[in-house]
């Protein structure tokens, strides 16, 4: 149901395709964000949602002392926005790494964030 995903500049385009991002009222240089437009086919939207949801509960059911920095991430925007929009949100996360998976042909990899520069490889544990 989802077409090339190259046919996407970015993974906002994606999120937007989808209906994941708040409609735009925008004039004389301010930027004014209302609700979520849900627009676009009802069924390819409803996939992340129901991802983000099962997301949104492990995250408010870890324990905060081993959280991952995704689950640290989705408990202080609960805290902030609440339940929906939390949900919405890590929606449109899962939809922008749906997009980056598919434009660059890759697996989803969890452990990629270590291999980047700006993080220092990690120790090996002590046996």
């Amino acid at each position: 149901m989802v077409p090339d995903a190259k046919v996407f500049r970015n993974g906002r385009q994606f999120g937007a395709w989808l209906g994941l991002t708040p409609r735009q009222h925008s004039s004389g240089g301010r930027t004014r964000l209302g609700h979520f437009s849900l627009r676009g086919d009802v069924y390819p939207r409803t996939l992340p949602v129901q991802g983000a949801r099962s997301t949104l509960q492990s995250a408010l059911h870890a324990d905060h002392t081993h959280a991952s920095r995704l689950q640290r991430w989705i408990g202080q925007l609960h805290e902030l926005k609440g339940y929906h929009k939390t949900l919405i949100a890590i929606a449109n996360k899962h939809a922008r790494m749906l997009w980056a998976m598919l434009a660059k042909n890759e697996r989803y990899d969890a452990d990629a964030w270590q291999r980047h520069p700006m993080y220092p490889p990690l120790a090996p544990a002590a046996a």
